[in-house]
Formats: structure tokens, C-alpha cells, sequence
């Protein structure tokens, strides 16, 4: 049974109680993972340390896999595909590609509310809420960390329950109670990509991206929806 989506609820937002603002970037090309990964652990120390703002990095890979915390190495079902990493984010195996909007979220929760799970519930807001730009309806699922779309035109899943694709991942860690990791939104993925592993660690379902739905949205277009999305959530962006 799915949770509520933020549609239908009032949802929770992480506001800083100080009222300080969230640099935002957008990173041209392809972003190399290891030198990206130790910038924004970099980032993140400063953060802690009080010599820099909050800050949300957009960004896209090339082509990827990452494994975290909780990977089952049976899950990665092609090794020798693509190039694949260890990150100490939480979660399982997941990818990353070109036509994948990924968003770094640099946050410092003490500023904030220091709960894990409310946390990740603002980032399931935030994805929801950037997908209902597009009249996609995005939902939690008590079981399965992400947001998920309805497919009612795919046949049923094997229970007779109706078929759904995830369209966006979360995977996150905590350092000092700053945040980092974040979000990987399908804008459009080769979603071919996604059979060198089970995602997640969530075997029968498949997933998906907006154009895949068949939405003519390019990564500038997702960028606009994120942004207009995030205030409301997480506070003011500079």
C-alpha cells in the first residue's frame, strides 16, 4: 500500500531556522564521480565548519554504477559494463548516466531539524512535487525508498497488483549532520543502462524517466521545476 504523496497531504518541509540561503549550481558536462565525490566532501566540511553556505549541486555522470552502503554484490548483474564504484551513501546499487539529473544536497540539518527520516520524506516532497510540473503524479512507497509513477497500461505485476516504475532514487549520508548524496531524477536515461543491475535491490519493478512517459522535457526544463520546488521545502536559494 502506498504511502500518501504530497499531493494529498501536508507535507514537511526542513526550513533553516535562521532564514540563510542554499548556493545553488548547475555543472556543465559530464562530472567525473571521484573528483566530484571528494569536491563535494570537501564542501560538506566547510559546511560543518561554518565557511560556507548550504549549497545544491546539479549535475549529470557519465555513464555509471554505485554501490552503496547496504549492495548485495548479487546485484550487480554486469560488472564489466560500466565503471563501478563504492560511495558511502546508504542504499544499494544504483546507476547514473547522461539524461539523469542528479542534485547533490548539501544541507546542515542542525539548522534545520536533525531527523533522518524527515529528511528523506523532504527529498521524496521535493521529487514529487518537481514531477507534478509535469502532471506526473509521484508516490512513496512504505517499503521502497524513492518515488514511483503508476503504470496502468503495462500489464500487472505477478500479484495482480498494478504495474509501477521508479523514476527517481535516493541515496544520502550524513556527515556532522550536513548532508550529502541526494537525489537522481530520469529526465532521459538510456534506461537500457539500468539492466546491469537490480536497482536498489528492488527486483520486479522497472523504471522509468519523464520522457520515457512520454514528455517532451529537457534537463533545463527539470532544472526550472527543481528550483521553483525546492524553496517551499527547503528555504530560499541564491
Amino acid at each position: 500500500m502506498s504511502r500518501p504523496t504530497s499531493l494529498n497531504i501536508a507535507p514537511p518541509s526542513l526550513l533553516p531556522i535562521d532564514g540563510s540561503k542554499v548556493e545553488w549550481r548547475v555543472l556543465d558536462g559530464l562530472s567525473p564521480y571521484e573528483a566530484t565525490l571528494a569536491a563535494m566532501e570537501a564542501r560538506v566540511e566547510a559546511i560543518a565548519a561554518g565557511e560556507a553556505p548550504e549549497a545544491v549541486w546539479l549535475l549529470e555522470h557519465p555513464a555509471l554504477y554505485t554501490a552503496g552502503t547496504s549492495a548485495n554484490p548479487a546485484d550487480l548483474l554486469a560488472p564489466d559494463r560500466f565503471p563501478v564504484f563504492s560511495t558511502g551513501r546508504g542504499g544499494e546499487y544504483t546507476y547514473h548516466g547522461p539524461g539523469q539529473r542528479v542534485a547533490y544536497v548539501m544541507l546542515d540539518l542542525k539548522r534545520r531539524r536533525p531527523d533522518v527520516r524527515l529528511f528523506v520524506m523532504a527529498l521524496e516532497r521535493w521529487i514529487i512535487d518537481t514531477l507534478a510540473a509535469f502532471n506526473v503524479t509521484g508516490e512513496r512507497r512504505a517499503d521502497r525508498v524513492g518515488v514511483w509513477v503508476a503504470r496502468p497500461k503495462k500489464p500487472p505485476l505477478a500479484d495482480g497488483t498494478m504495474a509501477e516504475d521508479k523514476i527517481a532514487a535516493i541515496g544520502i549520508r550524513l556527515r556532522k549532520w550536513v548532508s550529502f548524496h541526494g537525489i537522481a531524477l530520469n529526465v532521459e536515461p538510456d534506461l537500457s543502462h539500468y539492466s546491469g543491475i537490480v536497482p536498489c535491490g528492488i527486483a520486479g519493478h522497472g523504471v522509468t524517466s519523464l520522457v520515457d512517459l512520454g514528455l517532451p522535457v529537457t534537463m533545463s526544463d527539470a532544472d526550472i521545476a527543481l528550483k521553483k520546488a525546492f524553496g517551499p521545502v527547503f528555504g530560499a536559494i541564491q
